[in-house]
């Protein structure tokens, strides 16, 4: 497998897994919220219960903040410490939600802390402050915020953004590879070098760096002989014989027609001179 072809898959592996991801994290926020306003509403209906009480009101659940919410009733009710923690953890964990929280129970007068606790699973024991000493009969409101690092989310996205980025970079480079690879070097490695020429003969052409030179077949046929014996005077009748007439064609002055062509094809190379030899032939010269 070419390095063109392992960037080009690589570099869609990456942009698809960079994709799906960004597309799960823009949904995930309504997702989450939804998640969240079920399970408190459930919280609430359970405390209510505990309460003996099956016909008053839970108020919507509001979102105070990107990760705190709200949870309040339509009348008061007594709080149980440790029946609260244990309602809220069950809540939560049958949403899936994360499992460190900070829970505040405030007053509706004065909104001042009457109970709170972190719920931190990473810890091994968790401290629940004033376990077991109920809260009197009030109007309550509970806050539930969850403690998962924000700036860990965002740094994730961007990641994903980096990667995307890359992705594509991955993909262009490949196709960029692609295309140099098939306009300056020819496949077939069977070529000879003249000076600063490449010369493809089953090909037709020449090569100059990022230059292609096509060449007729004539002009092949005679620039291989040339490129066989360089520096070697090659006879008229040699030229003749081997490009016309072995294949039954008589020929007039068509033989300084192609070298005058070829002249002019390889003149940008200084190295190199196709030179007659008066009266005998040619001689492709080239400096050593």
């Amino acid at each position: 497998m070419s390095r063109k072809v392992i960037y080009i898959i690589i570099g869609l592996i990456i942009t698809v897994l960079s994709i799906y991801n960004l597309s799960s994290s823009k949904t995930q926020p309504v997702t989450f919220t939804e998640k969240v306003k079920l399970a408190l509403r459930d919280a609430g209906n359970q405390l209510l219960l505990a309460n003996q009480d099956s016909t008053s009101l839970i108020r919507p659940i509001k979102k105070l903040e990107p990760l705190k919410y709200e949870l309040s009733f339509e009348k008061p009710l007594t709080i149980e410490p440790d029946s609260l923690v244990d309602i809220l953890e069950r809540s939560l964990n049958n949403a899936k939600l994360p499992n460190e929280y900070l829970t505040e129970v405030l007053q509706c007068v004065d909104q001042e802390v009457a109970y709170s606790f972190d719920m931190k699973k990473s810890i091994d024991t968790d401290i629940i402050p004033c376990g077991g000493r109920d809260l009197p009969k009030n109007c309550y409101t509970i806050t539930v915020r969850f403690t998962n690092d924000l700036q860990t989310t965002q740094n994730s996205t961007i990641w994903w953004y980096i990667l995307l980025t890359g992705g594509f970079l991955l993909i262009t480079l490949g196709f960029l590879k692609k295309k140099s690879d098939d306009s300056t070097a020819p496949k077939d490695e069977n070529h000879m070098v003249i000076g600063s020429f490449n010369f493809y003969p089953e090909q037709n052409k020449l090569v100059k760096q990022a230059t292609e030179i096509s060449l007729s077949k004539k002009e092949c046929e005679i620039l291989a002989i040339f490129v066989a014996r360089p520096n070697e005077i090659i006879k008229r009748d040699e030229l003749t014989k081997t490009v016309w007439e072995d294949n039954g064609v008589i020929v007039g002055r068509s033989l300084d027609t192609y070298i005058s062509k070829l002249r002019k094809k390889l003149q940008s190379d200084n190295s190199i001179k196709l030179t007659n030899v008066h009266g005998v032939g040619y001689k492709l010269e080239i400096e050593q």
